[in-house]
């Protein structure tokens, strides 16, 4: 097994050539080292509460916790690789802040509770274990644009661990809560529904798995030359455009973002983050705000490659047909299984350290996209 490393990740080198070709050359892979941890924070009912018309509280909740083990790794000078899922979110960490993030999170699964009345599963097991069950965890770096990388993982690792964690016997976290409060600054939702670019038609939420673990990597890259050729490159088929960017100024919204973030909210505080919102409006005028907002599109979270493929893509409802249609194909030809959500809107909640660089942003289908998806395609594998 590879040797300890608390930087591996940070240490990979980002690979800048097509998903394509890099999801079959093998070579550029690299086995996750055996002492680091698998975390899968997860919505207990999160169906159930989209349904309900609390998608974009689920959307917040996921992206919390994100930012919760973010803050952590970033203070102690590591880079973790993780994957927004809409509804939970999953990381891979070094041994050096395990206990530290385990017990961050099982505070953040008190206030998510106590504020809003839905139960984030939080789990761990470690990378040794699942190893020792005889699956695979193999990762790389892609390179997504000129300033933003992406972690893609092949194996079926990460699938053991969710059943496990999210199972009937579910192995969750025996931490106690941290005494320190919560660090969950950089969380922001100020961005309303996002409507397709002004070309676009729709937005889709597409998750999907390998029928073969053996041709998983050969399935993938099938799948995103067929999204390439049908919707272009990932530029094209973006959700997010500057021109439909509409900033939320309401104190209801606000109010709501500073109870996920303090687990209460502070009116002088409030007031204070109203007046910053309303001069948004001033700054993305400027040219520093215009390349924050460029920035912006670069750095949005629409793909994920976790042992699965998770993406939001906008386009027309003919190319979507024809994304069906290939889909359907593959299914039948048992390489895959997938699930598919049609939305007129994307939402999107961030993680903003600073304006330059250090800042993320996850999107999502409206009404919950990939926890519709995901619905979807756990019928088509029962």
């Amino acid at each position: 097994m590879p040797a300890t490393n608390n930087q591996f990740y940070k240490d990979l080198p980002s690979n800048k050539i097509r998903l394509g070709d890099l999801l079959i050359n093998e070579k550029l892979f690299q086995q996750v080292p055996a002492d680091w941890h698998v975390i899968i924070t997860d919505i207990k009912g999160s169906t159930g509460a989209v349904m309900g018309g609390k998608h974009e509280q689920v959307n917040l909740i996921a992206t919390g916790s994100i930012v919760t083990v973010l803050n952590i790794a970033f203070n102690l000078n590591v880079s973790t690789p993780f994957f927004f899922g809409g509804d939970g979110a999953t990381f891979i960490v070094p041994p050096n802040i395990i206990n530290k993030v385990m017990q961050a999170l099982a505070q953040y699964k008190v206030n998510t509770l106590n504020n809003f009345n839905l139960e984030l599963r939080t789990g761990t097991v470690s990378v040794r274990d699942i190893y020792a069950k005889g699956y695979h965890l193999l990762i790389a770096k892609f390179s997504s644009s000129r300033s933003f990388s992406i972690p893609v993982l092949l194996g079926n690792g990460l699938n053991y661990a969710e059943k496990i964690i999210k199972g009937d016997d579910a192995l969750l976290s025996g931490h106690s809560d941290q005494e320190e409060e919560l660090d969950l600054s950089g969380m922001q939702c100020r961005w309303d529904r996002i409507a397709p670019p002004k070309d676009k038609e729709e937005i889709v939420t597409l998750l999907i798995v390998a029928g073969d673990d053996k041709k998983q990597s050969a399935s993938f890259a099938m799948v995103m030359n067929k999204i390439d050729e049908i919707y272009g490159p990932p530029r094209s088929r973006q959700p997010i455009s500057v021109s439909q960017l509409k900033l939320k100024t309401t104190f209801n919204k606000l109010g709501e973002e500073m109870r996920f973030r303090l687990g209460q909210v502070k009116w002088l505080q409030l007031v204070k983050e109203w007046f910053t919102t309303l001069y948004g409006y001033i700054y993305f005028r400027t040219q520093s705000g215009r390349k924050y907002l460029k920035s912006l599109v670069e750095m949005a979270d629409t793909l994920v490659i976790d042992g699965k493929i998770n993406t939001v893509i906008s386009g027309t409802i003919i190319q979507r047909r024809q994304l069906q249609q290939v889909l359907d194909k593959l299914e039948q030809e048992g390489m895959i299984k997938y699930g598919l959500h049609i939305s007129t809107a994307s939402i999107m909640s961030c993680y903003v350290r600073d304006l330059k660089d250090g800042h993320i942003h996850f999107v999502d289908g409206s009404e919950g996209g990939y926890t519709q998806a995901a619905r979807m395609l756990k019928a088509k594998l029962k």
